[in-house]
């Protein structure tokens, strides 16, 4: 797995015969297996958040059939006027994913939570889907039915990052 966040983006978007300039930042990730997850994990639950400072938040953990973390981790990027030497990798006692509050698919009936309290050593954030329906069916492809999509990240009641929440393993157990 490796991620880079914070990419400068520039585009256009069109729609019909309007063309609109675009620019913003973009994140990059890719996992190629998930061989490394422990037998008694069904799936995992992660977010990748570029915040409106230039840092970089990520955290994750790989759930059990109870919905209990088996490992969890993540890091901490400072932005720009921060200092790299600051950059923060979280150990597994570190992170903490509390479900706020859930949305059921019609297509699945999976059960995802959509807002969660997200604990890291720096802060306390709240996660919230932009849209709840983000449920991806890819059981034509990789056979995997997860939700993964837009979000706002919120402290303290502030909007401070947007990015991604993945989550797997809600409408089966995950097998790649």
């Amino acid at each position: 797995y490796y991620s880079l966040p914070q990419l400068k983006t520039v585009g256009r978007l069109k729609i019909g015969k309007q063309v609109m300039p675009v620019e913003g930042a973009a994140w990059l990730d890719h996992e190629w297996s998930h061989a490394l997850m422990p037998p008694q994990a069904v799936g995992w639950d992660w977010i990748g958040m570029n915040l409106f400072d230039g840092s970089a938040l990520t955290a994750f953990r790989l759930r059990d059939k109870a919905g209990q973390a088996v490992w969890a981790g993540g890091s901490f990027r400072p932005g720009p006027a921060g200092n790299m030497a600051d950059t923060r990798i979280f150990k597994a006692d570190e992170v903490q994913f509390i479900a706020l509050r859930r949305w059921k698919s019609a297509l699945s009936q999976a059960d995802y939570p959509v807002e969660w309290t997200v604990r890291t050593p720096g802060a306390t954030y709240t996660v919230h889907a932009v849209l709840d329906d983000q449920e991806l069916d890819s059981r034509r492809s990789t056979g995997a039915i997860y939700w993964e999509g837009l979000s706002d990240l919120r402290n303290q009641g502030q909007s401070v990052g947007r990015g991604y929440l993945e989550m797997t393993g809600y409408a089966q157990a995950l097998r790649l």
